[in-house]
């Protein structure tokens, strides 16, 4: 498997994983994460343009996509419940999605985010079991709750440093 840089061209077959992981969610006990339509189109064409969009894939087929960016995310500036394991600059990964082709591919995606930063921060929700178990799985620690700015939805916050 390989990372490289989502390209607009890419965006129908985002769109697609996108969905398939709705699906997945929703017969995984959750249907509220994503269960909106979220992310939208409009959002996903935004990462890539912004360059911090990035696909997962195993010769010319795409197997997931995800968001990474370093830099400090508004809704990780206040931490419930806990603490986050340092206030060192951290990268940051959303938008976390896989097709139903492959297992590992998550897992993959999030190690290659830690090889280019050793300090990440990610969020996810509290019925996300399988994101949470693959999380801890790869080395996350759960540091506490955070409110997301966009809409005030609480997740379940995990950081994962060197």
């Amino acid at each position: 498997m390989e990372i490289r840089k989502s390209e607009v061209k890419d965006l129908d077959i985002l769109m697609d994983i996108f969905s398939q992981a709705r699906e997945f969610m929703a017969l995984q006990g959750n249907p509220h994460q994503w269960g909106d339509g979220y992310p939208k189109k409009e959002l996903i064409e935004a990462d890539i343009k912004s360059g911090c969009s990035y696909v997962c894939t195993e010769g010319e087929k795409i197997l997931g996509t995800f968001y990474f960016r370093v830099g400090s995310d508004p809704s990780y500036g206040k931490i419930y419940d806990g603490a986050w394991m340092n206030e060192e600059p951290y990268g940051v990964v959303h938008r976390v999605a896989t097709g139903s082709h492959k297992k590992g591919v998550a897992s993959f995606c999030l190690n290659w985010c830690f090889k280019q930063f050793g300090n990440i921060r990610i969020d996810t929700h509290k019925d996300n079991i399988p994101m949470q178990g693959m999380l801890e799985k790869n080395g996350f620690k759960k540091c506490g709750t955070i409110i997301l700015d966009e809409n005030g939805d609480t997740r379940i916050a995990f950081q994962k440093t060197k």
